[in-house]
């Protein structure tokens, strides 16, 4: 796996051994920051359920002024480490919150520094999560235009979480990228 553009392209990027991960492919990546073109320049983007960090590393890598990494897998949190400590970044480009994602959103909804995109991609099986996509406007702090990507499996779109509208949905094989736009009309 390696970063796909910006600064950072063509870096590889460790990964834990074993199937717990599901890394977001480069094709799927490479799209997702062909969407978001230069709306990921300067902001603060979160990467929840991080894995490797490969998301959060190449919004960085593509001018990002701030990401938060979001991790609890034991084996993940080492890959995201040795891939953050491999690049040459400022302390203050990253936050990583080693805690599960309801936690930690519930630290970070009091954070200085506001989520301009949020970005995640649960493990499918994840029974917590549609609980949380329910609150997710209120458990963040967001900016006024505020983005929130989800990757998912392609046969099974996500309902449009309350306070966001539906913005397209792009598919990739087994994969698909559904955007929101906060402030939005969507009833839960």
């Amino acid at each position: 796996m390696r970063i796909v553009g910006g600064r950072f392209r063509g870096r590889k990027l460790k990964t834990p051994v074993g199937g717990l991960t599901r890394p977001t492919a480069e094709k799927v990546r490479e799209a997702l920051f062909d969407i978001l073109g230069e709306r990921v320049r300067g902001v603060s983007f979160f990467d929840l359920y991080a894995g490797t960090g490969a998301v959060g590393i190449e919004a960085l890598s593509r001018g990002a002024a701030r990401v938060v990494f979001v991790e609890s897998a034991g084996r993940a949190l080492s890959a995201l480490r040795s891939n953050i400590r491999a690049l040459p970044l400022e302390k203050e480009e990253v936050n990583l919150v080693q805690e599960p994602v309801a936690k930690a959103l519930r630290k970070l909804s009091d954070a200085e520094s506001a989520a301009s995109i949020v970005f995640s991609d649960p493990p499918y099986a994840d029974e917590e999560w549609p609980r949380l996509l329910d609150e997710i406007a209120d458990l963040i702090a967001w900016t006024a235009n505020g983005l929130l990507v989800l990757e998912h499996h392609s046969k099974s779109p996500p309902s449009c979480p309350p306070g966001f509208s539906p913005g397209k949905s792009y598919r990739y094989g087994d994969s698909a990228l559904s955007l929101f736009y906060l402030n939005g009309g969507c009833s839960s």
